[in-house]
């Protein structure tokens, strides 16, 4: 959650200190930036295995062998 403040009420000094710790929000576990990126890479994931699929004519487990 982030605090609405201008430069202005805060000060130059305290407005960067707030910027700053903004950034230091935990940055592990089930966070906004963690899951949008899980999703992003899931969906590249999907894509690659479909276009891998149409190039080769295999499925991705008789690609690997297991099949």
């Amino acid at each position: 959650m982030t605090n609405l403040y201008t430069a202005s009420q805060l000060g130059p000094k305290n407005f960067v200190r707030t910027k700053l710790m903004e950034n230091q929000d935990k940055k592990f576990g089930f966070t906004q930036f963690a899951e949008n990126w899980n999703g992003r890479l899931a969906m590249l994931g999907i894509v690659i295995g479909i276009a891998t699929e149409l190039l080769t004519g295999q499925g991705i487990l008789s690609q690997l062998g297991l099949m």
